[in-house]
C-alpha cells in the first residue's frame, strides 16, 4: 500500500500544517458600531505598534477615551502618541476611521467593511488601499487595488490612508528558510514537490525511469481520497482551441 498524498495529510488538521493561531496577537477590527461613532465620534490614542506573526501590516494598539482598547491596522505615518478618531464627525485624516458616505470621492481607504459592523474585511494587505470613485443615494463605488469596481453599503466603514508595511516584497528573502519561515507562521508550505518527480509509493503519478505520469490523467470524481489527483472529474483535457 502506498504512503498517504500531502493532499490527505493536510486535511487531516495535524499541527504540521496548521497556522499558530496561539502566536497571533488577537483580532484586528474596528470597534463596535455604536451611538458614539453614529452620532458623533471616539477619540483614541496609539499606545504601541506591534507586528503579528498572522499578517504582512503592523497593527497598532490604540487606547480609545472610553478606556477601549483594540487592535486595529496601522496606516502609513502613524506613530506612537498620536491621536486618530473614530466616527461620523471625525476629520478627513489619514488614520482616521469614517462611514463611506462622510468620505470625499478620490480618498485613498482602507480596511473597508462589507457589512457595516463587521469590522472590515477588504483591502487590508501591507502597502495597498483602495479609491472611493463615486457616492450614490444607496451604495458607494470603489476602485480595489485589483481595479475590481465593486458597490458598498454607504454606511459601511473604512480608514482614510494607506496601509503601513509598503515595499514589504521589495526586500529579498536572501535565503531559502527565511521564506520557509515566514510561509509556517500563516500555515503555508514553502515548495511543491511534483507528483512525476516521486516515487510510486508516494504519488500515483511517481515511479518509473523518466518522469511521466504513465497513465491518463483524468480521474473520476468519485475515486478514493488516495487516488484523486490530477484533472479530477474533468469534462475536457488539452489546449482549447
Amino acid at each position: 500500500m502506498g504512503k498517504r498524498l500531502i493532499i490527505q495529510r493536510r486535511g487531516r488538521g495535524t499541527p504540521t500544517y496548521r497556522s499558530s493561531s496561539h502566536r497571533f496577537r488577537g483580532k484586528v477590527a474596528y470597534r463596535s458600531y455604536d451611538a458614539l461613532e453614529k452620532e458623533g465620534s471616539l477619540k483614541g490614542i496609539v499606545t504601541d505598534i506591534i507586528h503579528d506573526p498572522g499578517r504582512s501590516a503592523p497593527v497598532a494598539v490604540v487606547k480609545f477615551a472610553n478606556g477601549e482598547e483594540k487592535l486595529v491596522l496601522a496606516p502609513e505615518s502613524i506613530a506612537i502618541d498620536d491621536e486618530i478618531e473614530c466616527g461620523v464627525s471625525a476629520p478627513i485624516e489619514p488614520g482616521n476611521t469614517l462611514p463611506l458616505s462622510e468620505i470625499p470621492e478620490g480618498t485613498p481607504v482602507f480596511n473597508i467593511e462589507n457589512n457595516p459592523g463587521d469590522g472590515g474585511k477588504f483591502v487590508r494587505s501591507s502597502g495597498t488601499y483602495a479609491a472611493l470613485i463615486t457616492h450614490d443615494a444607496d451604495k458607494s463605488m470603489i476602485e480595489l487595488p485589483s481595479g475590481e469596481l465593486k458597490a458598498f453599503n454607504p454606511r459601511s466603514r473604512a480608514t482614510i490612508g494607506v496601509v503601513a508595511g509598503g515595499g514589504r516584497k521589495d526586500k529579498p528573502y536572501l535565503k531559502a528558510g527565511n521564506r520557509y519561515h515566514a510561509l509556517k507562521a500563516k500555515g503555508k508550505k514553502m515548495m511543491t514537490v511534483r507528483g512525476v518527480a516521486m516515487n510510486a509509493v508516494d504519488h500515483p503519478h511517481g515511479g518509473g525511469n523518466r518522469q511521466h505520469p504513465g497513465r491518463p490523467t483524468t480521474i473520476s470524481r468519485h475515486a478514493p481520497a488516495g487516488r484523486k489527483v490530477g484533472s479530477i472529474a474533468a469534462k475536457r483535457t488539452g489546449k482549447r482551441r
